[in-house]
């Protein structure tokens, strides 16, 4: 591939990283904490592509470059004998019968080399959801009951609003003691139970979407009804001790007793 499609095909990966990293489109690959980062690595792409296309602007392709060096090392007004002149005619001695003394055969870049756009040209046109249910019904609880924490008190307010994961480690590892009676509001997307019924589920992430686990929590009450998988729900509810089991890794799953619940939109950091 020639400096111009180099440079082309950085241009368009470092625009893709920007456009994704300065639009809620990076939260469904990576955390928050890394769009400094996004932002950075997009901006010195595009800045290795200004440069290589200015560069091959200003000083000719790399094929004009070798075509240039190849012609002045033959006599005057030869090519190489297995090179085809521009009006397709040569003598047998090799020379270029047109006249022209220059030949562009052998010189040609191989057009498959484009074809490095196409997943370039993926990320810029589509965008990916973030991983739901069925990401969630595929892999086990991150929760594991040997992990072991000490916990704050919960925020002000009624309810509390707290995240699922916060929940689910307080039912889990705490068991409702740093939770009390106190009503806590959650919210999450509904993965289906093979058990029966559906969980509040939230994706977690340690550094982007690659190693995303969910959290599950098992819903008693006045649970949501008549919504399909990958819904999003705003739950206010109480702890209770009941406890379930994963189907995949085995794992317990916390349970909490909704007194009320609403439909809400897809939050734009969809990710814990």
């Amino acid at each position: 591939m020639n400096r111009q499609a180099q440079g082309v095909v950085l241009l368009l990966l470092g625009g893709a990283i920007l456009k994704a990293s300065l639009t809620d489109m990076y939260l469904r690959y990576v955390k928050a904490g890394l769009q400094p980062f996004l932002i950075g690595a997009g901006a010195l792409l595009v800045l290795a592509a200004a440069m290589t296309l200015w560069y091959d602007l200003r000083h000719g392709t790399t094929a004009d470059t070798e075509c240039a060096d190849h012609a002045d090392a033959l006599p005057n007004g030869a090519v190489p004998a297995d090179a085809t002149p521009h009006n397709g005619t040569a003598d047998p001695g090799g020379h270029d019968l047109s006249g022209s003394g220059h030949s562009h055969a052998g010189h040609r870049e191989p057009r498959i080399g484009w074809l490095l756009i196409a997943p370039v040209l993926g990320l810029l046109l589509v965008a990916p959801p973030a991983l739901g249910s069925y990401a969630a019904g595929q892999a086990g609880s991150a929760l594991s009951s040997q992990q072991v924490s000490d916990f704050p008190a919960l925020p002000d307010g009624d309810p509390a609003p707290i995240s699922v994961l916060d929940y689910a480690t307080r039912a889990i590892f705490d068991k409702g003691l740093s939770i009390g009676e106190r009503r806590v509001q959650v919210t999450g997307f509904l993965s289906d139970n093979p058990a029966g019924g559906q969980l509040l589920t939230r994706m977690i992430l340690s550094c982007c979407a690659a190693d995303a686990r969910p959290i599950k929590v098992g819903m008693n009450g006045s649970v949501p009804t008549g919504l399909p998988a990958d819904s999003w729900v705003e739950i206010t509810g109480t702890y209770t001790d009941q406890r379930g089991t994963d189907a995949v890794n085995g794992e317990d799953i916390p349970f909490i007793e909704v007194l009320e619940w609403r439909s809400i939109p897809a939050p734009a950091e969809q990710y814990e």
